[in-house]
């Protein structure tokens, strides 16, 4: 497999500024036709911010403070990286097969289609990350040190589901089914991950650490030690080395699938 990641990181390198201008294209496709064009980016993750205080705050009425911070904002800390992840978890997995003009006529590395993809995703998601510090201060809660790890968690996310998107998506390319299981569970790893509530409420030691082996649950945490908990990432040494250990697992998973299927998929496709 080292012969595979070597030939990757080649791959990157030599194509990375059409990387770039295809991540660019991606957001123009995803928005192009629309009267609102990119504001569209914006106001769907709104509306589901809305639609979910609303619900806590309003009918259920269970949206309390958490550490001294109002439950609308420690909501947005996790709620928008979720955008992201959401999005590559599905997204990621078609990526080959939305792009397959790029592997059959083009001849592009297949293996910077999901970067790109997630290039293009991370853009969107960074403008609102901007937008959710400029609430925080809003609200009187100026940005401080901890802001300065932000980005650490941007790249551990990155790694993590870019790999996830070259392994689920050269599955995919071969099985629609495997899509198709991936769509099914997409809701379940929404609830079961802590980002509508608070994973450290949860008293049950065995099933805590469980959870936290959940690499979603890891980075929606990770960014409310930004926003919320004021917390560095090696105050966690546990949690953060079940995330390295589950990261390489996936990388691995790449690899492999990447090794087995590359010359498959121009053919299925």
């Amino acid at each position: 497999m080292l012969k595979e990641f070597i030939n990757i990181i080649k791959d990157h390198i030599e194509y990375r500024s059409q990387i770039f201008k295809l991540a660019k294209a991606d957001l123009v496709k995803t928005y192009r036709g629309s009267a609102l064009g990119w504001s569209w980016a914006i106001i769907k993750p709104v509306i589901t911010i809305f639609v979910y205080w609303f619900a806590f705050s309003i009918g259920l009425r269970a949206g309390k403070g958490v550490n001294g911070y109002p439950f609308f904002l420690w909501l947005i800390a996790g709620l928008v990286p979720w955008f992201y992840i959401g999005d590559m978890i599905t997204g990621g997995t078609e990526t080959i097969r939305k792009y397959r003009y790029l592997v059959n006529k083009m001849k592009f590395p297949i293996s910077t289609i999901p970067t790109f993809v997630s290039v293009s995703k991370y853009m969107v998601n960074i403008i609102l990350l901007v937008i959710v510090g400029i609430i925080f201060a809003f609200f009187g809660y100026a940005p401080d040190i901890y802001y300065l790890q932000i980005p650490f968690y941007i790249l551990l996310s990155f790694i993590f589901f870019t790999s996830w998107g070259l392994f689920s998506s050269m599955l995919a390319s071969i099985s629609k089914d495997f899509a198709n299981l991936v769509k099914s569970f997409i809701t379940a790893v929404f609830w079961l991950s802590g980002i509508l509530w608070n994973p450290d409420t949860i008293k049950i030691v065995w099933l805590k650490k469980v959870l936290m082996v959940n690499p979603v649950t890891y980075l929606v945490n990770g960014f409310r030690n930004c926003f919320i908990n004021k917390v560095w990432f090696w105050e966690q040494p546990e949690t953060l080395l079940y995330f390295i250990i589950v990261t390489i697992i996936m990388i691995i998973l790449a690899l492999w699938s990447y090794k087995k299927l590359r010359k498959e998929i121009p053919d299925v496709l």
